[in-house]
């Protein structure tokens, strides 16, 4: 009888000696890549675990000068407030528009724009063109949103100007103070800002396509239209997938500096979103506890939105992050 050999033997019925050999040799043998990881495993712990315990806040009427332990345990009434507040859900009218807004606009412009800029073939002109395109990226949104402001300004603004001059309207527009404007104004921002960023992990993904995929190509007789959508959008579709579960995951996660900086008392209907909802109605009210449920709702539905997400990417395209 023929010796069966141990890669025929299924892992989990093979001695858990010789697995915890073979863990312990390939955890020595790959030593400098863990070492190289451990200052941002550390990282992560400080900055994403640690804090969770914090979390035990939401469950109490927090107030300062008493440990965590000494504080009064309400259960979930501060969840219950959160529920039963008019605005809550104004806010997260406005978070969810903005987030699948800026989704949409955001991820088409990149992709688009990484696969145009893709096609040049000057490269000096386009490195010119990538650098200029991710240089808004590395301006604080303070002064982005000042440019923004002042070019869509009703006093002698680019914008403005520029309907005026070729007799679009008659009048300067008050873009600032129409909150039916304001989520549009900050996808337009925001994609102006971002666009030239998000698509260098585009190009990185392309310039990975083998090019013996296009020379192919191009004797079958394709075009260049042809060619991207056959080969490079393909090529690059488990990165647009990887991305796309990620800032889904991120919907109701979009920060507030934009909102805050481009916003107004006129559009405060339209700007407030759960984050500054939780920065004005929790901290600056001394309403910790409450502040601390709105954060723990965010992360809670962010992870429902990622998990989601993962398994339907994953039973409809077979690719998942998880």
């Amino acid at each position: 009888m023929k010796a069966v050999s141990e890669a025929a033997v299924p892992a989990d019925v093979r001695p858990a000696a010789k697995r915890g050999s073979r863990f312990w040799t390939i955890a020595l043998r790959n030593r400098y890549l863990y070492l190289m990881s451990l200052p941002f495993v550390v990282w992560v712990f400080i900055f994403s675990y640690y804090p969770l315990w914090g979390w035990l806040m939401a469950f109490q009427r927090f107030k300062p000068g008493k440990s965590i332990l000494e504080q009064q345990w309400v259960g979930f009434d501060q969840f219950k407030t959160l529920f039963r507040d008019d605005t809550f859900y104004l806010v997260m009218r406005n978070t969810l528009a903005m987030s699948l807004m800026s989704l949409v606009a955001g991820f088409a412009t990149a992709i688009v724009f990484a696969l145009l800029l893709n096609e040049l073939r000057r490269m000096a002109f386009k490195r010119i063109v990538q650098t200029i395109s991710y240089l808004p990226h590395f301006v604080s949104w303070t002064v982005a949103a000042s440019i923004v402001t002042r070019m869509l300004s009703s006093d002698h603004g680019v914008v403005n100007d520029l309907l005026m001059g070729l007799g679009i309207t008659h009048e300067p527009i008050q873009f600032m103070a129409n909150g039916h404007l304001f989520w549009g104004i900050v996808t337009v921002s925001d994609v102006w800002k971002e666009t030239g960023w998000n698509a260098i992990i585009y190009l990185a993904a392309i310039s990975g396509i083998g090019p013996e995929l296009y020379e192919a190509a191009k004797v079958d007789g394709a075009s260049r239209i042809r060619q991207i959508w056959h080969i490079t959008l393909p090529g690059i579709r488990s990165t647009i997938v990887v991305l796309l579960i990620l800032s889904i995951g991120h919907l109701i996660s979009i920060g507030f500096e934009k909102q805050f900086l481009l916003g107004n008392n006129l559009v405060v209907d339209y700007s407030q979103v759960l984050d500054l909802y939780s920065l004005q109605y929790g901290l600056q009210m001394n309403r910790y506890s409450f502040g601390v449920a709105v954060n723990m709702f965010n992360s809670v539905v962010s992870l429902a939105l990622l998990f989601l997400a993962n398994g339907i990417f994953k039973r409809t395209t077979k690719e998942s992050i998880m």
